[in-house]
C-alpha cells in the first residue's frame, strides 16, 4: 500500500507543478499585494480543492461529470470568471486587485487601510476560481479511483489522495509566493507591474477560453 501511495503522490506532484489558472491568480495577488495576500489566495484554492474532494468522495462530482448540461453551466461560469479577472488586469495594468489598498503595506501586504477586505478578496478569488473549475471534478472522479491505494475502502483512499493533493498544492504555491515576495522590490516597479499585469491578463483570458472550448 505504501508503494502505491508513493506512486500516486508522484503523479499528483507532477500534475500540481503544471502551470495553470491558479498560478496566474496567485502571481498577481502576491505581486500587487504581497506575501500575505498571496498566501490567502493559496488558502482559498486549497478550500476549493477540499470542496471538490468532499463532493468526489460523496459521489456528487461524478454526477456533475456525467451531466453534460450541469458541466457546461459550471464550465461557462468558470471560464467567464477567469476572463473577467484577465480583462481587469488588461484594463488596469499596474492597479490593485479589486478590494485592494495601497501597495506599500510591507512584505506581507497587510499595513494598508482596508487590508482585511483585500485579504478576504484574495481568499475568495482563489476559492471561486477552483469551485467554478469543473475540470477538477473530472480530474478527481477520473484519476483518484485509479490511484487509490489498495487495501483501503475506495472512499477512504480517495479522501487520502485529496488531502495529499491539497498539501502538495499548498506547499508548491506557498513556496512560489515566498519566492515572488523576495523579488517584490523588482516587481513593484511600475513598468514591470504593468507588463506583468498585461501578461497575466492574457494568460487568464487564454485559460478562460480554453476552459470554455475544451
Amino acid at each position: 500500500m505504501l508503494t502505491a501511495l508513493l506512486g500516486a503522490t508522484g503523479v499528483l506532484a507532477l500534475l500540481t507543478l503544471v502551470p495553470g489558472p491558479d498560478m496566474a491568480i496567485v502571481t498577481r495577488r502576491a505581486v500587487t499585494r504581497g506575501r500575505g495576500d498571496g498566501l490567502r489566495t493559496v488558502a482559498g484554492i486549497a478550500v476549493g480543492l477540499l470542496i471538490w474532494g468532499a463532493l468526489t468522495v460523496a459521489g456528487l462530482a461524478a454526477l456533475l461529470a456525467a451531466s453534460a448540461e450541469v458541466y457546461l453551466a459550471v464550465k461557462i461560469a468558470g471560464a467567464a470568471y477567469l476572463c473577467l479577472l484577465g480583462i481587469r488586469s488588461l484594463l488596469r495594468p499596474g492597479a490593485e486587485p479589486a478590494g485592494g489598498g495601497a501597495v506599500g503595506g510591507g512584505a506581507t501586504g497587510s499595513g494598508a487601510a482596508g487590508g482585511g477586505a483585500a485579504g478576504g478578496g484574495a481568499w475568495r478569488t482563489g476559492l471561486v476560481a477552483n469551485v467554478l473549475n469543473p475540470k477538477i471534478a473530472v480530474f478527481y472522479t477520473g484519476l483518484l479511483p485509479a490511484l487509490a491505494p489498495p487495501g483501503l475502502r475506495p472512499a477512504v483512499g480517495m479522501a487520502l489522495l485529496v488531502l495529499v493533493h491539497v498539501l502538495l498544492t499548498v506547499v508548491w504555491l506557498g513556496t512560489y509566493v515566498y519566492v515572488l515576495s523576495r523579488a517584490r522590490r523588482f516587481f513593484a516597479r511600475p513598468r514591470v507591474r504593468r507588463g506583468l499585469d498585461r501578461v497575466t491578463g492574457v494568460v487568464l483570458i487564454g485559460f478562460g477560453v480554453r476552459v470554455a472550448t475544451t
